[in-house]
């Protein structure tokens, strides 16, 4: 038989007083050099390895909420361990460490049953737990090959580095706390915006999913919309695994979903396999996380997130998606509503001859007089009549008020809410001078009239020949050009489309004209237009036309304008309107 290994002799380390000074110095340093967990812990297992060495290292942290420690570092650890092994206190020797908060050295692993086997090979292990402020941080883990490769001085040395590596651990774990917490605000002001401008119903859950895999990396997801008439939860939209996935659909008040919508309270399960209310739509979950969506007091669905792990959403989760979901609720109900306003569009088309003489009454001529200005103006609806409107109004100290914008929609019902909206605008332009203010009150009259399915979008310039300036304000129309010599101007002018929300407030952006100026307002059905290869005509292309053609007249213009749109599509697909001014 092999004779025994013997004990280790005790080996000093730091001689002096000064070199173990010097050694914990370094040690701080390291670990305050740098707040990023994944480089503190590695420079922990070097530093460690110096006066230490190993063939197992593994820096267990401590999750108060999961009374859990799990791996977070490791060396020479298989897979496997690393990503799965969860200690509760008491149990192994870490587990032990942990409990007791202090040291545990075991000298010969065989012979303590606390002893987890992770190597058969391992004969020492060295257990030191972290502590700060109070509070268990973690477990430094050291395994050996050899029997009794730690003695009680490298018990002490260890403990000595554990002291000051647990401040350095916990601080890391705060920032990254905080800067997660952070990140998460930011990217929660941002998909407000970005919801909030999708009103494509299909489009916006698509988003919502991959928005909500970026925040919490879930297993299952489902966006659930009450069907009041049904009294259950409908499944909208519905991916497990990146992929779209049919559920059934749940009664209101069954299912953990049911429970959120009815108390309208966030829901979180750690383990649903204890939880009676869970109803099992995919095998393997475990945890589950349901959001229900309110908006103004009412409930339009459920936001329900699921994973494989025990207890794998948080209080943090929670707390982020309660946040986000009064916005999501918002964007999904306004999308909605587009999608219902869309819907009763395409059924709104009739009586196109009456509505075509109506339209030909409310127009403008084609070269309307406008003191300061040369202008011309032509209209080539897709239909017998559009959906495009355009108009001026002259006021007694000669300025003039031009309107341009478009109806949603195409068609007879299009041409007859331009009529309402022609009527409006003869009415409120005279009364208020000012682009901004006209708009809003456009928009409040629109909003005392509404009608389903319509909105319109209308840009306002007031014209003052005396000083050559222009005053524009934009409800959702599309900026216009503006060219001088052979520049093209950039103007932002920008603002939410008339008759969709109310209380809305328009900006105005002023722009000083010079002689030869060229005004260029056009419909989309310009821009839209698309040719048989599924390309667009484009704002560039259109950009450069009117470059090339700025010293010519407004006529001009429009006719060269119209003859290239004709050359690359010969069908019109949408109202096709222009409007041109040049500064005299």
């Amino acid at each position: 038989m092999p004779e025994p290994v013997p004990a280790r002799k005790p080996t000093i380390r730091f001689r002096e007083r000064s070199e173990l000074l010097d050694f914990l110095l370094e040690v701080s340093a390291a670990t305050a050099s740098t707040l990023d967990l994944d480089q503190l812990l590695s420079n922990v297992a070097r530093i460690i390895h110096k006066v230490l060495p190993y063939d197992l290292f593994a820096i267990l942290l401590y999750s108060e909420r999961q009374q859990q420690l799990r791996i977070r570092y490791a060396v020479g650890h298989r897979e496997e361990i690393v990503t799965n092994l969860s200690l509760t206190l008491g149990e192994g020797i870490t587990g032990v460490a942990a409990a007791r908060r202090e040291p545990v050295l075991v000298g010969d692993v065989r012979s303590d049953p606390r002893y987890l086997n992770s190597v058969d090979a391992v004969r020492t292990e060295l257990a030191v737990p972290m502590t700060a402020r109070g509070k268990l941080v973690g477990v430094i883990d050291l395994q050996s090959t050899r029997v009794n490769a730690y003695n009680e001085y490298d018990r002490a040395l260890l403990r000595l580095i554990a002291g000051r590596v647990s401040i350095a651990i916990e601080n890391a774990r705060l920032y990254r706390r905080v800067e997660r917490h952070n990140r998460t605000l930011r990217t929660l002001a941002q998909l407000s915006r970005e919801f909030s401008s999708i009103l494509d119903l299909n489009e916006l859950l698509r988003k919502i999913a991959s928005t909500m895999r970026d925040l919490i990396n879930y297993d299952a997801f489902s966006i659930l919309l009450v069907d009041a008439q049904a009294h259950a939860l409908r499944h909208r939209f519905s991916i497990r695994y990146d992929q779209r996935v049919n559920i059934d659909n749940i009664a209101l008040g069954k299912g953990i979903t049911g429970a959120a919508a009815e108390s309208r309270e966030v829901i979180r399960v750690d383990d649903t396999e204890k939880d009676p209310r869970y109803i099992a739509s995919h095998p393997d979950i475990r945890s589950e996380l349901a959001v229900p969506l309110v908006l103004q007091d009412r409930v339009i669905g459920v936001m329900d997130l699921e994973s494989e792990r025990v207890a794998y959403f948080t209080d943090e989760h929670a707390r982020t998606l309660a946040l986000l979901s009064p916005q999501i609720a918002t964007s999904i109900e306004n999308a909605r509503l587009y999608e219902e306003l869309a819907a009763r569009e395409r059924r709104m088309e009739d009586d196109l001859q009456a509505a075509k003489e109506l339209q030909r009454v409310l127009l403008p001529s084609e070269c309307p007089l406008i003191e300061g200005l040369a202008s011309a103006v032509q209209l080539r609806p897709a239909r017998l009549i559009s959906g495009d409107i355009y108009d001026i109004y002259e006021h007694r100290d000669g300025q003039t008020v031009i309107t341009f914008g478009d109806v949603s929609g195409k068609g007879a019902a299009a041409a007859l809410y331009g009529g309402l909206m022609s009527g409006l605008l003869r009415t409120l332009a005279p009364r208020w001078r000012r682009p901004a203010q006209l708009l809003r009150a456009l928009n409040d009259a629109l909003i005392e009239r509404k009608v389903e399915a319509r909105y319109v979008t209308l840009c306002v310039l007031l014209w003052d020949p005396t000083a050559r300036q222009v005053i524009m304000a934009n409800a959702g129309a599309l900026p216009p050009l503006i060219c001088r010599g052979d520049e093209i101007l950039r103007m932002r002018v920008e603002g939410v489309p008339l008759g969709l929300l109310d209380s809305r407030e328009y900006e105005e952006v002023p722009f000083q004209a010079e002689s030869g100026d060229v005004i260029v307002l056009y419909s989309d059905g310009i821009t839209d237009q698309i040719n048989t290869e599924g390309v667009e005509y484009g704002r560039a292309r259109l950009a450069a036309l009117v470059r090339a053609q700025c010293p010519k007249s407004p006529a001009q213009i429009i006719t060269e304008i119209f003859r290239d749109l004709d050359k690359f599509a010969i069908h019109a697909f949408d109202d096709q309107t222009l409007f041109v001014m040049k500064v005299q």
